[in-house]
């Protein structure tokens, strides 16, 4: 090996030059050129930037990724994919996986049978969610994440890189200031001076350098700004995604549902007072000789003075809140009484029919907490 024995020795005696030099400064026995306000202005918005760039970067992939372990294991993936110079594969998200697990569920089960027939319909959904989520998350990673990486990973690297080279100047050149001071012969001042001048030429064009790329920050923010904007529509786009299928699902298992299940009893699980009735509950329904259901007659046509109690379907209810009747039709409650309730053709379903002894009456079921 060919050792360059005077460069490493001047390499090791500029070292230690500075390391005494920030020693001094520390101490206080050493004086220390200021950076200007603008430089110095320009240095903490930068410090500023990288933190919080940061901080975002990490968060954005603990959202696109929750699992800490999954998460691990999708890096070096990243990685390897990376150095092997090939194309990432794309990842099967949980909802997809979920989805497909549904589905070979259901076949064993028996598409055909209720259960089997609700798996596929729900399958078929936690795929499309899946395969949103998958969309999602490539479309941030493209647009948002490899943009804060690459400011990461090179930009601020070389920033940080110039950064050094300047504080490396600023102590060579408080160094020569220092032994200039100290120098007492008119050859030791002379020679002073000459380092002295080149040193500060030296921290000049490097606080220049620094500088420039210091300003090229406001950039980087506009830059980070239009991809922000691409990952909220990215995000935008993925929740009105899954909106619409579970609305999708949603009106499949409604209809599903009431083409194979019978209306039973509900319960009430309000904790505020209501403003109007919205029934959460109903009671069984007495068929009409027709066939029709509880909704085939009008409203009008319950007379509450002819309303029979069922044979079965009647139920215990406490009243939540007191309750003034609006007319005769209807019966007045008291709070934390007990009632027995019922339904009968014809009825609203916001409303049951009330007895307490012998009075009855049409009551809010919103008032009311059924129960078993």
């Amino acid at each position: 090996m060919d050792f360059n024995v005077k460069k490493l020795a001047s390499d090791a005696g500029v070292f230690f030059t500075r390391a005494v030099q920030f020693t001094e400064e520390k101490l206080g026995q050493a004086e220390k050129t200021e950076l200007d306000a603008h430089l110095e202005n320009l240095l903490a918005r930068a410090d500023s930037t990288k933190n919080w760039t940061e901080k975002i970067f990490r968060q954005t992939e603990v959202l696109l990724q929750p699992n800490p372990i999954d998460h691990t294991g999708a890096r070096i993936e990243e990685f390897l994919f990376e150095k092997l110079d090939r194309k990432l594969p794309s990842r099967t998200t949980n909802g997809e996986l979920l989805g497909q697990y549904m589905l070979e569920a259901a076949n064993d089960f028996g598409p055909g049978s209720p259960y089997g027939s609700t798996l596929i319909k729900v399958g078929e959904s936690q795929r499309r969610l899946g395969g949103a989520e998958r969309e999602f998350m490539h479309t941030s990673a493209i647009n948002f994440l490899t943009p804060l990486r690459n400011f990461l990973e090179g930009d601020w690297r070389t920033i940080s890189k110039e950064r050094r080279l300047l504080q490396n100047r600023r102590l060579d050149l408080d160094a020569c200031k220092a032994r200039l001071k100290k120098a007492k012969a008119a050859e030791a001042k002379a020679a002073a001076e000459h380092e002295l001048r080149v040193a500060q030429t030296e921290f000049d064009r490097q606080a220049e350098v620094t500088r420039l790329l210091l300003e090229g920050i406001s950039s980087t923010h506009v830059h980070h700004l239009r991809c922000l904007h691409e990952f909220v529509e990215a995000q935008a786009t993925y929740y009105a995604q899954c909106h619409q299928y579970m609305q999708d699902l949603q009106k499949q298992l409604g209809s599903a549902n009431g083409e194979s299940f019978p209306n039973t009893f509900g319960v009430n699980t309000n904790t505020g007072a209501p403003a109007s009735p919205s029934a959460a509950a109903t009671l069984p329904v007495i068929p009409t000789p027709g066939g029709t259901g509880a909704n085939s007659l009008e409203p009008d046509t319950l007379k509450i003075e002819e309303v029979q109690p069922p044979a079965t379907g009647t139920r215990k209810a406490k009243v939540l809140y007191d309750y003034d009747a609006a007319d005769t039709s209807e019966l007045s409650l008291l709070a934390d009484e007990l009632i027995t309730v019922y339904t009968v053709p014809g009825m609203d379903p916001d409303w049951l029919i009330g007895e307490r002894g012998n009075q009855k009456g049409k009551v809010p079921v919103t008032y009311l907490e059924l129960l078993s």
